[in-house]
């Protein structure tokens, strides 16, 4: 989108358990402006956390063409999209992305977890505090596949 920069997308997902109780975090950055989001869920893995952070952080973003350059620390999202990876489960997930991605420029670049990358930490601080919030909703995507496995 020309005059405009990119917008930096930082997210994580986590679970205690896999699965178990899990959650998002997202950061997204554009020049001086920041964003923080997160969420959770009572049963889910690690995979759908992490996934869910790139819909949820793009979702947020309203500039129609943008170009966007996520940062994940999951070999799981960034190999799927960026070498075609098979899309085995999480099908639910995968479409929502579909969707969501054909909206924006995407990049997507792989980052070391726990490595002390400030974006990455925040993101990783921000699902952890998720998931451990008390009345967690169910996520339906995953109670669906889990019947038809």
């Amino acid at each position: 989108m020309a005059g405009r920069q990119a917008i930096t997308l930082y997210t994580d997902g986590a679970s205690s358990g896999n699965p178990g109780p899990g959650g998002w975090g997202a950061v997204l950055e554009c020049g001086t402006l920041r964003k923080e989001m997160s969420g959770g869920f009572a049963l889910t893995t690690n995979n759908r956390m992490e996934l869910m952070a790139v819909i949820m952080g793009l979702e947020a973003i309203k500039w129609e063409g943008a170009r966007v350059e996520v940062w994940s620390d999951s070999q799981y999202v960034v190999n799927t999209i960026t070498q075609g990876w098979k899309r085995k489960k999480n099908h639910d997930l995968w479409a929502r992305f579909d969707a969501v991605a054909q909206r924006f420029s995407l990049g997507f670049h792989w980052i070391k977890g726990h490595a002390g990358h400030p974006g990455n930490e925040r993101c990783d601080a921000l699902a952890v505090e998720a998931y451990s919030r008390p009345g967690l909703p169910p996520d339906e995507g995953y109670s669906q596949e889990e019947k038809l496995l």
